[in-house]
This record gives structure tokens, C-alpha cells and sequence, in this order.
């Protein structure tokens, strides 16, 4: 869910003035997991951008607090949002940890990096949110050693529904900063597609894993 209209308007335009997300209708890019997509987004780009990487800082702590009020810390989804999840932290005044996919196979084979205590409330902090499943594994694990996890804030989502029902089968609040519907709302509202590259962007969105070009 997004919190508020004009920030999601704003964060979707400066995403694609620094082609954190990029938009290739007429040569799709190839995703992992072997789709085919009109769209890309790698938010780590707005970590070399200090005015916007701010931006976005000041307005995840903002919505962390307006959302789940001030948790006991900040927990980032590795690696995406250890970046931005440090940045929310330390704006807030907040300890950081982050999350791994697994644990490590060495050393102490931690999978939560940082100190985290037993019933401490977490708020998660990810980047881009498209299935949902690493983020979730995430929150399993923070769950797993105790933590109280209250819900979690990105910068984007695609908003598929499988990541909308996977949300709703854990029981897990997931908030973004901005989303696709108000992506696509800016690009064409400010003629950064074309109508022709518009209605491809809408015609992927309803099947994304079935769609070809």
C-alpha cells in the first residue's frame, strides 16, 4: 500500500531520472526468474545520488514512524536495502541490523548481522518488493530469533498479486514508497513514454509471467 499519492509521484520520477528504473517496451529486459519485462529496477543507484538517496531516507523514516511509530530498530533485507536501510536508521537514531538469504556457512553462521534481543519490535526495511518470497524469508528469520517485526516499508513494487497474497498468508503489513500503478501515472503524465510503449507497460502488468513481446 502506498501511504501518500505525491510522494509516490515524486519518488517514481526521480527513479527514472536516474535509471534506478529503466523502461524498454520495445526490448524487454530478461529477468532470473526467465520472464520477460518492459521494466528493470535496481534502487542500489540511489545510494550515488546523495540528494535523492536523502529523499528517499527522510521519507522511509517519516513513514516508518506515521506507519508502525518508532520501533527498537531497523533490520535491512541483504544486499539491496543495507544501504538505504542504515541510512533510515541512522536518521531516526536507531541500531541497524540486516538480514542474510541464509545463514553463512562460516565463522558463526549468522544470518541476522547485528545485535537483536528477544521481543525487540523491527521495522524492515527493502528495496524493491516483485514475489516477495526473499523478503519474507527475511521476516521469518527476524521472527525466528525472537524479534517482534511489525511490518515493512520499500521503496517500490511491481504490486503482483502473488506478493500481495503472499504478504496476507504471513500476516506481514508491507507499505511502499512508491509502486507501479503510480510509476506509470508519472511516465505518462510527464510524456516520459509514449502512448504506443504506455499500452505495452499496461498489457504486461496484467500477466506478467505470461506476457511476450
Amino acid at each position: 500500500m502506498v501511504l501518500d499519492k505525491n510522494t509516490a509521484k515524486k519518488t517514481a520520477e526521480l527513479l527514472l531520472q536516474i535509471n534506478a528504473i529503466k523502461l524498454k517496451p520495445e526490448n524487454p529486459f530478461s529477468w532470473a526468474s526467465g520472464w520477460k519485462s518492459p521494466i528493470y529496477c535496481d534502487n542500489r543507484i540511489i545510494l550515488s545520488y546523495p540528494v535523492i538517496r536523502n529523499f528517499v531516507r527522510e521519507e522511509m523514516a517519516k513513514q516508518v514512524e506515521a506507519l508502525y511509530g518508532k520501533p527498537d530498530i531497523i533490520a535491512g533485507v541483504a544486499t539491496g536495502a543495507i544501504g538505504i536501510g542504515a541510512l533510515v536508521a541512522d536518521f531516526l537514531g536507531l541500531p541497524f541490523i540486516y538480514v542474510r538469504p541464509e545463514p553463512k556457512s562460516h565463522g558463526r553462521k549468522n544470518q541476522i548481522e547485528g545485535q537483536l534481543e528477544a521481543n525487540q519490535t523491527v521495522v524492515v526495511i527493502e528495496d524493491l518488493i516483485s514475489t516477495g518470497k526473499s523478503s519474507l524469508n527475511a521476516v521469518d528469520a527476524l521472527t525466528e530469533s525472537g524479534a517482534n517485526v511489525k511490518g515493512m516499508l520499500a521503496i517500490f513494487t511491481y504490486g503482483f498479486d502473488v506478493a500481495q497474497s503472499n504478504f496476507e498468508e504471513k500476516n506481514v503489513s508491507l507499505n511502499t514508497l512508491s509502486d507501479y500503478d503510480h510509476l506509470i501515472e508519472q511516465a505518462s503524465d510527464t510524456h516520459f513514454i509514449k502512448e504506443d510503449q504506455l499500452n505495452t507497460l499496461l498489457e504486461w502488468r496484467k500477466n506478467p509471467s505470461k506476457w511476450q513481446q
